[in-house]
């Protein structure tokens, strides 16, 4: 299994995968059928884990949480059963460190962010994400993982940005906006939503690790990521976090002339690979 492309497994799959063999425990699996009950009287067929896998186990020895999103159930969207599974895990696992139990955090991002039929109870949860990376990250460093296909954008992708480490794949993608949310606001001149080699050289995992925005970019294969996932826990807490940079990239963000169609060679120029921690 370590030669399996990362992208073509399934969210159990990674997570099983990523941890050590023999040590996967699902909490709240899909035969405990906690799942949204807000998709069904719009019409639309629910999955019983609500497309949200949480897993205990080991990670080279140590405790750890993979909280992996299955990106073909609903673009990877989070509403409020899925975005509560994922707090509440990370929640527990600050809980652990406080206990003395220092248990590592892997967050698998394949997500288009919140989930529009959930609307306001998908962003509250997807906060309390946010809440609980930060206060996970004070006594372990919490890896993102961002593989592709679906990529990792809106109110999520804040998520990944709050991430001790980020791991991307070529094929990944990562920005606060969506392509075709982009093009719908500001015009296909703005933004060609089918038009794929522009959307990589600026949002591909490629460009965010040449551009400082993540900190690995891996063969797609469970191996690669799983040996770059071990490397960022051995580092431990990063001496500085990209999300405290803000002086740094609002400077670099005041420079740019917005009249410019940006491209892969301005955003380069910009933000260069002098930044990443």
């Amino acid at each position: 299994m370590n030669d399996t492309r990362f992208i073509e497994l399934s969210a159990r799959d990674r997570a099983r995968g990523l941890l050590d063999a023999g040590t996967f425990r699902e909490l709240l699996g899909p035969f405990d059928y906690v799942m949204s009950p807000w998709l069904e009287p719009q019409g639309i067929i629910p999955q019983a884990d609500d497309g949200m896998v949480v897993a205990k186990g080991t990670l080279s020895g140590k405790p750890a949480v993979v909280i992996a999103i299955e990106g073909t159930f609903q673009g990877g969207s989070m509403g409020e059963v899925s975005g509560a599974k994922m707090a509440a895990a990370l929640e527990l696992a600050v809980e652990d460190n406080r206990n003395g139990i220092p248990t590592q955090a892997v967050l698998c991002l394949e997500t288009g962010g919140v989930r529009l039929q959930e609307a306001n109870l998908g962003l509250a949860a997807i906060a309390d994400i946010h809440a609980a990376i930060v206060d996970l990250r004070r006594h372990v460093p919490v890896i993102g993982i961002i593989a592709g296909t679906v990529g990792c954008f809106g109110g999520m992708s804040i998520a990944a940005a709050l991430c001790s480490y980020l791991i991307v794949t070529r094929e990944a993608r990562l920005g606060l906006n969506g392509p075709q949310v982009i093009e719908q606001e500001a015009g296909i001149g703005e933004y060609d939503s089918r038009d794929r080699p522009f959307i990589w050289s600026l949002t591909g995992g490629e460009a965010r690790f040449r551009n400082g925005f993540v900190d690995a970019l891996v063969d797609d294969s469970l191996s690669a990521v799983k040996t770059a996932t071990i490397a960022c826990i051995e580092k431990g807490r990063p001496g500085s976090l990209r999300c405290e940079q803000i002086d740094g990239y609002l400077s670099k963000l005041n420079a740019f002339d917005t009249r410019q169609q940006a491209d892969a060679k301005l955003t380069a120029e910009l933000f260069g690979k002098g930044d990443r921690s």
